[in-house]
């Protein structure tokens, strides 16, 4: 029978020698999650027995990983802005970088609270739930329409939202951006494709293999999916709303530009960690 400590080495050495970066957080992660132990459990209780089960069950996973499959799609679950949040093949992997655009709504949110007394959203994109989820459970009294086109990604924000604590507050919608929308919203929210497609076929294998094509492939240009949203933005906005968006590393004039375009102005941006704008708002 296997003990603890000793597969967690195993598993840390087979990843570093399959020359993954973070070997060791990964190791930790599946270990974790395929033994049901803690980190505390390794260091503390390290000769801890672990069921021929779960070994197998870490073996495997670890046979995944070395083949190229990220460490949270082979757990199904990603922490996002201080939620668990489930994946399924229809989802895009939640990345820090988008916890800056959530940064940068969530004043706007709460200062449509205090007007409004509620706040409502629309989440274009919505994929795993994760932005529009994020800003529900800081604000109590906002709630959020999630749209996408993948029946998959919208079962799987269901999900998310029962397991966030807000199905009450989120409504899922199948829609091609505002194709099925009714109504209008305060905050207009999105991370959507933003890569050419050319580069799509460049990217690292763990994205391209992983990843819904269809949640990173923007066109030529990689600008097709804002042109929708701006040019759509006014007829679902609430007055004094505002629409924002997250954008890749390079694209904050070309965006600002199509949104000038539309009709509207700057309203904010945010920085991801590594200082690259990453995020913009605007209102009209």
């Amino acid at each position: 029978m296997a003990t603890l400590g000793p597969l967690l080495r195993h598993v840390r050495t087979s990843l570093e020698q399959a020359g993954k970066p973070e070997a060791a957080l990964d190791a930790r992660v599946l270990v974790e999650h395929f033994t049901g132990t803690s980190r505390t459990d390794a260091i503390t209780d390290p000769q801890r027995s672990v069921s021929e089960d779960h070994a197998e069950a870490v073996l495997a996973a670890l046979a995944r990983r070395i083949g190229g499959e990220p460490v949270h799609r082979i757990i199904g679950a990603r922490e996002f802005y201080g939620m668990r949040l489930t994946l399924s093949p229809g989802t895009l992997e939640p990345r820090p970088d988008t916890e800056a655009l959530v940064d940068l709504v969530l004043p706007f949110v709460r200062a449509a609270a205090d007007r409004h007394g509620t706040c409502q959203i629309l989440d274009l994109g919505t994929g795993t739930g994760a932005i529009a989820l994020a800003l529900l459970s800081q604000e109590p009294r906002a709630q959020a329409v999630g749209a996408d086109i993948s029946g998959d990604a919208l079962a799987t924000a269901a999900i998310n939202a029962d397991m966030t604590g807000n199905t009450g507050r989120f409504q899922a919608v199948r829609s091609h951006w505002y194709s099925e929308i009714e109504g209008r919203f305060h905050i207009i929210v999105s991370n959507p494709p933003y890569i050419t497609s050319k580069d799509v076929l460049s990217l690292e294998r763990e994205v391209r293999d992983h990843d819904p094509l269809a949640a990173l492939d923007g066109g030529p240009d990689g600008l097709a999916a804002y042109r929708v949203i701006a040019a759509g933005a006014a007829q679902y906005l609430e007055e004094g709303g505002i629409a924002a968006v997250e954008i890749g590393h390079d694209q904050s004039d070309a965006v600002s530009g199509i949104f000038a375009a539309a009709g509207f102005r700057s309203a904010g941006r945010a920085q991801d960690l590594g200082g690259v704008v990453r995020a913009l708002a605007f209102s009209r």
